[in-house]
């Protein structure tokens, strides 16, 4: 038997109307986009679906949107297709805490609620800092750690192989990227973001997640979720509010998040939220992998016909 698991969307998935497909088709989604801002007092809903851009792109209405049109997704699938089971889950850096959901350790809206308030607390940490982040096409990870060190900078993703980013102060994102390509990068990329995630620069934003995260139930999840810190299932519930926290400022180690599933007999992958970079990852790291995704109603309807055929 093959086994399925769940993979749901990080920062910069977002697009304006995401989600409108659903809540226009499905009453069950509609309804999940009501509860969320009754949660959230504000109409994020209305955000996702109308923008405009420059409002959903801010990272405290980027992350809570991206949980919400994943959490949708993840429902619909469980309401057309009640049969799927997944045995694990696992998500890109902000998709951690869909994930986490999705398993049971984490209630739809207290994670809602966390991920807005970690957008704010990185957003704060982004204008006190000045720093960003640059895509390395084409190098190896020996060789852009290398780089790394010789400019001062993180390497904040590890995507796929061939596709890593890197963090850091501005300036020093400018010098690795020359280096980078003095090293035969095929393509060393500035990204448009608002700051260094997932590097030191992101620190002043841990303390008070970790406060947020104490006020809130986490359970033990009911299947594996991977943490992006280790690469491996989460374990006690004190354990997940600590790599929490410590995924703020560490790489995220998707390639290798990735492999551990595929060791462990993994075959299926179904994407779930906006965007489709993570089935971009797997076609890279493993292209035998069945890879699925749930990003809006033409991929839905796609991904249960090949579901249920």
């Amino acid at each position: 038997m093959s086994k399925t698991a769940l993979l749901f969307a990080g920062q910069g998935a977002q697009f304006v109307g995401m989600g409108r497909e659903f809540a226009d088709n499905f009453p069950s989604a509609k309804a999940w986009f009501a509860r969320a801002n009754t949660a959230l007092g504000y109409d994020l809903a209305n955000v996702c679906f109308h923008g405009p851009e420059a409002e959903l792109t801010k990272t405290d209405n980027a992350q809570p949107g991206i949980y919400l049109v994943s959490w949708v997704a993840f429902q619909l699938l469980q309401e057309r297709l009640p049969s799927l089971k997944f045995e694990a889950t696992a998500g890109l850096s902000l998709g951690e805490f869909t994930a986490l959901a999705a398993a049971g350790a984490l209630s739809f809206e207290d994670g809602l609620r966390i991920v807005r308030q970690r957008g704010r607390f990185m957003q704060e940490a982004c204008d006190s800092t000045r720093g960003s982040m640059a895509a390395i096409i084409g190098l190896d990870e020996l060789v852009t750690r290398e780089i790394c060190t010789q400019a001062g900078v993180a390497l904040a993703n590890l995507n796929c192989p061939g596709q890593l980013v890197i963090s850091g102060e501005t300036e020093k994102i400018t010098q690795a990227c020359e280096l980078a390509k003095g090293k035969g990068a095929r393509r060393a990329l500035p990204l448009t973001v608002a700051g260094a995630y997932h590097s030191p620069l992101m620190a002043e934003a841990q303390p008070k997640l970790q406060a947020e995260l104490e006020r809130v139930s986490i359970s033990t999840p009911r299947t594996p979720v991977i943490s992006n810190v280790t690469a491996q299932p989460h374990q006690a519930p004190v354990s997940i509010r600590s790599r929490l926290v410590e995924q703020v400022t560490s790489s995220v180690r998707w390639e290798e998040s990735m492999r551990y599933l595929l060791a462990q007999g993994f075959t299926r992958f179904i994407e779930l939220g906006p965007g489709s970079a993570l089935s971009g990852f797997m076609k890279r790291i493993d292209k035998n992998a069945q890879m699925l995704n749930i990003s809006d109603l033409a991929t839905s309807e796609s991904t249960l016909r090949a579901l249920n055929p």
